[in-house]
């Protein structure tokens, strides 16, 4: 069972089921608003829980119900909820998601006390990153909370797993330089490198460049295509995707990462069976609403 420490966003999700997006200016009825748990970090640590692996989070929520309703639901999937912290200065984040009838997702983001993670409370949970296989983090939280973890997380010999999104034009070096395994989307990775990237050849290019910053492993989800990824002594190579009727793609992405990173050995041995077992799960996700809601549990999967 592998061990994974999440340092990640929290939010509580509205989602608006809609026809078609609206356009700039125009009023349209929705089908349907629920809300539910969401936020990348919280997300990918309730894939790792539900198929396998034993997890602790370190993040905040506001000191409101909100984020008291959002740490149940954490603990309800057996996540260790200790590293949280409850902020009297900021409310809970909080996101708002659009979904058309193609499955397609629209989301606006309120950081709130996502982005009030401080170093010393990255430093006060030292003892979860050390003594885990893997750290992941995504960029819904503040920088520096990040670059910290991963400091913890290298200085202890724990992998690193990065998910840069939101995606931005530039990494900070530190995070770059703490990274053993980053996981973008296609739009995640044209946007960090600054250039198409539309073919197998520019993959691997790309990918070689990322290798030579010190990352070990890229893994690019190509949606309905799969995914890529190369690993830096020269492996690399798809992995086909399950051919499913999708009816909404919120948390696809974050169910690939906790999956994969619940069954990825250190050695990397099982990269590719690890990939299929992510968009296996992702592919689950895509046939249900919602983030957290949609999420499959281990007991649920037939390879």
């Amino acid at each position: 069972m592998n061990k994974i420490t999440v340092v990640g966003s929290i939010n509580l999700d509205t989602t608006i089921r809609t026809e078609q997006f609206p356009k700039p200016g125009e009023t349209i009825h929705s089908k349907e608003v629920f809300t539910n748990g969401g936020g990348k970090g919280a997300n990918q640590a309730i894939a790792a829980a539900r198929t396998g692996a034993e997890v602790n989070f370190i993040g905040a929520v506001g000191n409101d119900d909100g984020g008291k309703a959002l740490v149940d639901l954490l603990e309800q999937d057996k996540i260790n909820t200790s590293g949280i912290d409850r902020l009297e200065s900021a409310r809970t984040g909080s996101a708002y998601v659009t979904v058309d009838d193609n499955g397609e997702n629209s989301i606006v983001i309120y950081g709130g006390a996502n982005q009030n993670i401080t170093n010393e409370h990255v430093l006060a949970n030292r003892e979860l990153i050390s003594t885990s296989d893997y750290v992941i983090a995504q960029l819904e939280t503040n920088i520096s909370s990040i670059e910290k973890s991963f400091e913890v997380a290298r200085d202890s010999s724990v992998f690193t797993i990065l998910n840069p999104a939101p995606a931005p034009e530039y990494l900070p070096e530190k995070i770059i330089q703490n990274t053993d395994i980053l996981i973008p989307n296609e739009i995640e990775l044209e946007t960090i490198c600054g250039k198409k990237v539309t073919t197998k050849e520019d993959l691997v290019n790309t990918a070689s460049e990322i290798h030579d910053l010190g990352v070990k492993v890229l893994i690019v989800t190509l949606g309905s295509k799969g995914a890529f990824y190369s690993i830096s002594e020269g492996k690399h190579g798809f992995v086909s995707a399950f051919k499913v009727k999708a009816v909404d793609t919120t948390a696809a992405g974050d169910t690939f990462i906790g999956a994969l990173a619940s069954k990825l050995s250190r050695d990397l041995s099982n990269i590719e069976k690890a990939i299929k077992y992510g968009s296996k799960a992702a592919s689950l996700t895509v046939q249900r609403y919602g983030a957290q809601p949609s999420i499959p549990y281990q007991n649920e999967f037939s390879m």
